[in-house]
C-alpha cells in the first residue's frame, strides 16, 4: 500500500505552486508534516490553506496546538505538536471531535509528540533541510500511507508530469 515520490523545490513561489498541487490532489484526510525545526512545514502549510482559499493570515499554532479553518464548507486543523507534553492532552482538547468531521483536512506538525492519539496519515510529507548555499533548494518527500493515500499520490504524480 506504501508509495513515494520526491521532488526538488526551490524557494517560495515553488512551494507555493507544489502546496496548491497538494491541496488539489489530497483536499481531505490526514497529512504528517515531518522536518527538523525551519524546514518549512508551516511554511508549505500556509500555502496549502491559502490554495484552499483561506484569505488572510495563518497563525502557526506552536503555543494553541490547533488552529481551525473553515473554507468552502470544509474544515481544516493546523496542529503543531511541537510543544505537546502528553498525548493525553490531545485527548483532552477534544481530537476525536476533529476527527469526526466529514471532508475535513488534518495537517499535523510534529505528529510523533502526539503517539497513540493522533490518526494515521494519508501522506507523510518530509521537508529536508536547504541543500544549496542560498538555503532555498529542498527535498520534498511524500509518502503516501493508505489507500486514500496511494491515489492521491498517484493523481498528484500525473498531474506533476503534465505541469513541466
Amino acid at each position: 500500500m506504501m508509495d513515494s515520490w520526491s521532488l526538488y523545490v526551490s524557494g517560495e513561489d515553488e512551494t507555493h505552486a507544489l502546496a496548491a498541487r497538494l491541496a488539489h490532489a489530497l483536499p481531505q484526510g490526514v497529512v504528517h508534516l515531518l522536518g527538523d525545526l525551519g524546514a518549512g512545514k508551516t511554511t508549505l502549510t500556509r500555502h496549502w490553506l491559502q490554495a484552499l482559499g483561506h484569505q488572510g493570515t495563518v497563525k502557526s499554532p506552536t503555543y494553541t496546538l490547533v488552529e481551525p479553518y473553515q473554507m468552502n464548507g470544509r474544515a481544516v486543523y493546523h496542529f503543531d505538536l511541537y510543544r505537546l507534553d502528553d498525548p493525553y492532552e490531545l485527548e483532552l482538547m477534544g481530537m476525536r471531535d476533529y476527527l469526526d468531521q466529514a471532508n475535513a483536512l488534518l495537517l499535523i506538525e510534529w505528529p510523533s509528540k502526539g503517539e497513540p492519539v493522533i490518526p494515521a496519515a494519508d501522506w507523510q510529507v518530509f521537508l529536508s533541510e536547504p541543500s544549496d548555499s542560498d538555503g532555498n533548494q529542498r527535498v520534498v518527500m511524500i509518502m503516501a500511507q493508505s489507500n486514500v493515500g496511494v491515489a492521491a499520490l498517484t493523481c498528484l504524480r500525473e498531474r506533476h508530469d503534465a505541469y513541466v
